[in-house]
């Protein structure tokens, strides 16, 4: 970035002009839809017109051109400057910032990307500027391109850890095209902020994070001017010392305001008072990017060659997984990897001895980790793959969530589930990580049973929209599929039958082998069953369970290393209630686990080979 230019008066005069249309656009759209933060935006107001209209560099009536620099507006609250932004840029029409929050209108409450000038959606405090660390890293790694990544933070959401693994991220990964700009307004939503206005503090905090940081009058539009025009070789941190509520009389830093809409004559008078003070109503024109982001194809990326396994040999899916994604790698340099300080044992770090330059440590900050994932995959750049253990993802669910109102698409791999993880007990394993995943929306849901369909779940992830979620097992089982098997979303497998089968057992990862060995079992006993193996836990093959279903007397018995609630069990349970003579029977983990072996695990829960053959002579005893 060029060396800073002071700007003439002229301009100066401007960026003031455009802040205040800003504040009174932002107080009659919250005002007219009768909710909404007008004193969040009116403390923001300066901070925004100078980075649109003097520092930013994009397409105004292309929000997501690749070229463009970055916006992300972690308070978002504050939307209605935001959409006070893209009207002043001439973006969107200036009536329609007075359909704020209508279910007719795409302006709501909070920023979603259905806007086009949204990359992430934000509103759940803390999470915005992990993504924009994303965009960052993304544009000065991977796409080695000029684009510029600005964050606006409140300070209320600086008491969020997740914004602090964020700050450590950038910082260690020197992200010198990132810009944070804090906005100290001092008070938060029901009482002021913990530091208020000491300014001092925050810029250590920041400094001994590894910033660059700065304090500002966050309502100098000129020293907003040359704070943004400073650049170091390391992430810059504006912290802009403001007023919350801003600009409007009797409401200026006083407490009780937040998220109150300014009643209709206080709002006549409060936006007179801000129009008397605007000298021009000349626009200041966006300054258009650099166009040197790469063109990136992301569709159809497919396995060079097919699997290579040999029936019968053992793997565990967790190394199936960093295999896979080794060599999926080599079909697309887009395709990146992410991981929690456990590269070791999920085997993400065969994909890092493959494609160094690919693979992003995120250390042990699971929340953060995903949403880089949700940065990096912005504006279709990267196919991030993120794994650790299943169970670490839970900590991260409020970022998972966030990821699927993004309409993002990351592919998030769990291992180390269940209690056949063996002796590091229950703290490590994954019993609650299916309920959470199959709860998302639009989510798929992969739990493959041996290296073959490991293989296929990672490619079939790569190419499919949304939040997609592998389960993989730590334990070493045989694989059951030839290499030429082909798997689709939505297609269970059937992995055992005959003429004459009394039970349909579906059972996924270590259970789907226990099923097959109690088969074997029961086969003694003149008792055949039936073994389906689902894939996909979301979407369910809701016919072939059916079918099944009814070629074994509607008898079916689901067996999962799960606790009972939102797991296999339920998800069958649901795709057949109301069909008229089908039966499900549960098998799952009851209660909190402790450490042993693996299979003395699985036979203190009721999920092993004996378990199960006794409940499916329970069942057929019933007949």
């Amino acid at each position: 970035m060029e060396a800073y230019h002071k700007p003439d008066q002229q301009k100066l005069q401007a960026l003031k002009d455009t802040a205040n249309r800003l504040r009174i656009s932002s107080i009659q759209a919250t005002t007219a839809a009768g909710s909404g933060h007008p004193t969040s935006c009116c403390s923001a107001a300066e901070i925004m017109a100078v980075l649109f209209f003097h520092t930013m560099r994009y397409k105004a009536q292309d929000p997501r051109n690749p070229h463009n620099d970055r916006f992300v507006l972690s308070k978002g609250h504050a939307a209605p400057i935001l959409y006070a932004v893209w009207a002043e840029a001439g973006f969107l029409p200036e009536t329609e910032l007075l359909n704020l929050r209508k279910i007719s209108s795409d302006l709501d409450g909070h920023p979603v990307p259905k806007q086009a000038f949204t990359d992430v959606a934000t509103g759940s405090l803390g999470q915005g500027l992990g993504a924009a660390c994303g965009m960052a890293y993304t544009g000065k790694y991977f796409d080695k391109a000029s684009y510029r990544v600005y964050c606006l933070l409140g300070d209320g959401e600086l008491s969020e850890g997740s914004v602090w693994e964020a700050m450590a991220f950038a910082g260690i990964y020197k992200l010198d095209n990132l810009v944070a700009i804090l906005d100290i307004n001092r008070l938060g939503q029901s009482d002021p902020t913990p530091l208020q206005h000491q300014m001092d503090v925050y810029q250590k905090r920041c400094e001994a994070f590894g910033w660059h940081a700065v304090i500002v009058d966050g309502h100098s539009v000129e020293e907003l001017c040359k704070a943004f025009g400073q650049v170091k070789n390391q992430p810059t941190a504006i912290i802009a010392k403001t007023f919350k509520g801003r600009g409007i009389s009797g409401i200026e830093d006083k407490e009780s305001w937040h998220g109150k809409p300014l009643p209709q004559n206080m709002a006549d008078h409060i936006i007179q008072e801000i129009y008397s003070q605007i000298q021009s109503k000349k626009k200041i024109l966006a300054t258009p990017p650099q166009e040197d982001a790469p063109s990136v194809d992301l569709t159809n990326i497919r396995m060079p060659t097919p699997p290579s396994y040999k029936v019968g040999d053992k793997i565990a899916t967790r190394k199936a997984y960093g295999q896979a994604l080794a060599k999926l790698g080599h079909a697309s340099d887009r395709i990146i990897a992410l991981d929690g300080d456990t590269k070791n044992s999920t085997f993400s770090e065969l994909f890092k001895k493959e494609h160094p330059d690919r693979f992003i440590e995120c250390y042990i900050a699971e929340q953060n980790m995903v949403s880089i994932a949700v940065g990096c995959a912005t504006r279709g750049r990267t196919v991030p793959f993120c794994s650790t253990f299943a169970a670490f993802f839970t900590r991260a669910f409020d970022q998972i969530r966030m990821a699927a109102i993004s309409e993002s698409n990351i592919n998030l791999c769990g291992s180390h589930c269940g209690v056949s993880i063996g002796e590091d007990g229950p703290s490590q394993m994954a019993l609650e990580d299916l309920a959470m995943f199959r709860s998302i929306p639009m989510s798929t849901v992969f739990y493959p049973s041996d290296g073959v369909s490991t293989e296929k779940a990672v490619e079939l992830a790569a190419n499919t929209k949304g939040i997609c979620f592998i389960r993989t097992s730590r334990p070493e089982n045989a694989i059951i599929y030839n290499n030429n098997e082909d798997f689709q979303i939505g297609q269970a497998k059937v992995v055992l039958k005959s003429k004459d089968d009394h039970v349909t057992v579906i059972g996924a990862g270590v259970t789907l082998h226990e099923a097959l060995a109690a088969a074997d079992l029961l086969k003694k006993e003149k008792i055949n069953i039936r073994v389906l193996d689902p894939f996909t836990i979301k979407p369910l093959d809701k016919k072939l369970i059916l079918d099944s279903a009814r070629a074994t007397k509607g008898r079916i018995l689901t067996v999962e290393d799960h606790y009972y609630e939102g797991g296999i069990g339920e998800a069958v349970a649901s795709a057949v209630v109301g069909e008229p003579g089908v039966t499900v029977a549960r098998l799952a983990v009851s209660q909190v686990p402790r450490s042993g072996k693996p299979a003395e695990l699985l036979k203190m829960f009721g999920i092993d080979r004996d378990a199960i053959a006794q409940a499916v002579r329970g069942l057929v005893a019933k007949a």
